[in-house]
């Protein structure tokens, strides 16, 4: 080997940010493998590579004293110089091979120190290959993340070329490359995907506090925002819808529901079940339950089909909820907590609530589903 080779190895190295120390002992190691099988050697071989001049030297291992069964070793070894006339010829293919490989090893282990840094981010790739085992997108030139079958929504069938967005989940090493594991079910796509779209999300202003998704069919986030003034919900649908409608575009139809988030547990409960109309929702921190009674007409809606939308509320505010239709609660005797109207604290009786003028309990019957007369139904409607 030349000094001109080993000058353009020292290069290869700076350019490629690979050590050139390692990157000659691994050369040297597999020499020493090489030359014992080209010499047809029983004992095995060291090479040295001198690092200014690049001249090969190889060895022989003669095994001097007793050769320990367990390991294999002698005590000491004798040094024969079987340097060959053609060391240079060898050592050049062998360099060929050793320095790939190191090459490989080096890009493997920057894209794992890349990838491993942003879990939790999405990313954008085309798809490679999609069948029932997994399905492969391309990230950029030489890298390809895994998205298995759990990690996709049921509804959901990939075509090749076609882009997606995914969420990091995982960046394992493997024995070839960088294994990037991602995910299109996961709910923090949603937050990734709204910071895209939203610039209020991206900057901060509005913030998602909650996201509860069944991945194809439908999610609900709980937005607010640190500005006073700026309505979080507003700023997340978007003119017309048009912000929140590219999420739904991008996750396939998925129906997103945003609602706004709020300290107050009732509120916040009630806020969750939107689309449906909340009467109130009573709060029991012992058992971390809120009971929420709504007019009759929005029991199915509340409920929503098989339970989806209880069940999404539940997940996004992180308490039990029990729905109650106002008819069911007024038969259960479900104790009405004091109203704007100062209502007394008693047990619904199927009597309108309302305190009127002269401090008397309102006479007349509550309409079916309200907890008041035709007449003070709407006052409270009003307030």
């Amino acid at each position: 080997m030349s000094s001109e080779l080993m000058d353009a190895l020292k290069s290869l190295a700076r350019e490629k940010n690979i050590d050139e120390y390692d990157m000659l002992d691994r050369l040297e190691a597999s020499l020493s493998t090489t030359y014992q099988r080209i010499l047809d050697l029983e004992n095995p071989t060291r090479v040295t590579i001198d690092r200014e001049s690049g001249r090969i030297y190889v060895y022989e291992l003669i095994p001097q004293g007793e050769i320990d069964e367990e390991t294999g070793l002698a005590e000491s070894y004798d040094e024969r110089d079987v340097t060959p006339s053609d060391v240079s010829r060898i050592a050049a293919q062998n360099a060929k091979n050793v320095i790939g490989s190191i090459i490989r090893d080096a890009e493997r282990e920057r894209i794992f120190d890349e990838y491993a840094d942003r879990i939790g981010e999405s990313v954008t790739g085309t798809v490679q290959q999609s069948d029932s085992r997994y399905t492969l997108i391309k990230l950029r030139e030489g890298v390809e993340a895994l998205l298995p079958p759990s990690e996709q929504p049921n509804n959901e069938r990939y075509d090749h070329n076609q882009r997606i967005k995914a969420y990091i989940i995982d960046v394992r090493k493997t024995s070839n490359e960088p294994s990037i594991v991602v995910s299109r079910t996961h709910p923090g796509l949603i937050r990734r995907l709204f910071e895209i779209e939203v610039p209020e999300v991206y900057d901060g202003i509005v913030e998602i506090k909650s996201v509860a998704r069944e991945p194809g069919m439908r999610s609900k986030v709980a937005v607010s925002s640190r500005e006073s003034g700026l309505d979080p919900v507003g700023a997340c649908v978007g003119p017309k819808g048009s912000r929140v409608r590219m999420i739904v575009s991008e996750l396939r139809g998925e129906r997103i529901d945003v609602v706004p988030w709020s300290e107050d547990p009732s509120s916040y409960v009630a806020n969750a079940l939107s689309p449906a109309k909340v009467d109130r929702a009573l709060i029991d921190d012992d058992s971390h339950t809120a009971t929420v009674i709504v007019p009759d007409d929005q029991l199915s809606l509340a409920i929503g089909k098989e339970g989806q939308n209880a069940r999404l509320a539940a997940k996004l505010t992180g308490w039990r909820i029990d729905i109650k239709s106002a008819s069911m609660a007024a038969e259960q005797g479900i104790v009405i907590p004091q109203t704007t109207h100062k209502a007394a604290t008693q047990e619904f009786d199927g009597r309108c609530v309302a305190i009127t003028s002269t401090g008397v309990r309102c006479r007349n019957q509550a309409r079916p589903g309200s907890f008041y007369c035709g007449l003070h139904d709407k006052e409270a409607a009003a307030e």
